[in-house]
């Protein structure tokens, strides 16, 4: 099946992707976001448990489907996140769970797996994984997924480093699949802009941060809104691998320039639970955070996109009339 095939089976009315944010993105946004025409995606481990997991998982079908039958619309697909590493003990279950309930997109991070990827496939699902430089790509491209995500320099959570015009550049030179473009990307000008850059997807996380079904702290919207360029730290001192956080809630949990500039990661503990602790009270947000002045429900965000997105297609149609 070709791209524009994969493409059309997400049934997207604006090219965009609500990215799994931990703890953030949970099924009131996605729900919103599908019904409102972008993929929405959350991460499995938003849920305390597997079986929960899996019950939010019937719960959401049911709703798009219910939702389906009464506008006489069709929902855009949804997406779930797996962390696919050693250190997240739910993964084998998790992933049993969204084979017997076919969800349609896994997002796969920290590592590609080709039987990760063959599970997901043998029920007809797609998979896209995120990558921040050519090797990952070319791991992830071998494993067989459908979709590269491209995590650019900007971008919240673990972001990577590279500028996009010369990392989609890159991968469609290596990749003619599905390319993702994450990193900063806030308005529907930027989405186009993405997909001018050879990307058929706009990745976006932190712009959803600040919407009314977002479960972030109400603290958390906050600080995004009041956010600079100069308040985004990008330190390894979290995880062990970096990614973009808020200075004020670094310095809140006590981690100054000098622990955010040290290449170690501070300790809050052994396993993936205590990291999710830091990771709940130490807040993520990309670039993108800049531009975020208010609060709004999903659906007036997305109508706004989509203005936008709509716009910037007509003026860069015209800049096409002029230049001809």
């Amino acid at each position: 099946m070709d791209k524009t095939e994969l493409l059309e089976r997400l049934n997207l009315s604006l090219p965009a992707v609500a990215a799994p944010m931990f703890i953030v993105s949970q099924l009131g946004l996605v729900k919103a976001c599908c019904k409102n025409g972008i993929l929405g995606t959350f991460p499995a481990l938003n849920n305390r448990s597997t079986e929960g997991f899996e019950e939010w998982l019937i719960d959401l079908k049911k709703d798009l489907s219910l939702f389906e039958n009464e506008s006489g619309k069709k929902a855009a697909a949804f997406g779930v996140n797996l962390v696919v590493h050693h250190s997240n003990p739910r993964v084998e279950a998790d992933l049993e769970v969204c084979v017997r309930q076919k969800v349609p997109v896994v997002i796969t991070s920290l590592g590609a797996m080709k039987r990760v990827v063959d599970r997901v496939h043998s029920y007809g699902g797609l998979v896209f994984h995120d990558v921040i430089n050519a090797r990952h790509a070319q791991k992830a491209i071998e494993a067989g997924v459908d979709g590269l995500i491209c995590v650019c320099a900007g971008a919240g959570g673990h972001g990577g480093t590279l500028n996009p015009f010369a990392f989609v550049s890159e991968v469609r030179k290596m990749f003619d699949g599905i390319v993702l473009l994450g990193g900063g990307i806030g308005s529907g000008r930027e989405i186009a802009a993405a997909l001018q850059l050879g990307a058929d997807l706009a990745y976006m996380g932190t712009r959803f941060i600040n919407t009314e079904e977002a479960i972030a702290d109400p603290d958390y919207k906050r600080m995004v809104i009041d956010s600079g360029s100069s308040d985004i730290i990008y330190t390894s001192a979290v995880s062990g691998v970096k990614a973009n956080f808020m200075k004020e809630s670094l310095e809140r949990a006590g981690i100054g320039s000098d622990m955010w500039k040290s290449k170690e990661k501070l300790s809050f503990g052994e396993g993936l639970g205590a990291e999710s602790k830091a990771w709940k009270n130490i807040w993520s947000a990309g670039h993108g955070a800049t531009n975020i002045k208010e609060t709004m429900p999903a659906q007036k965000l997305i109508e706004r996109l989509k203005a936008e997105f709509l716009e910037a297609l007509d003026e860069q149609h015209k800049l096409k009339n002029k230049w001809d």
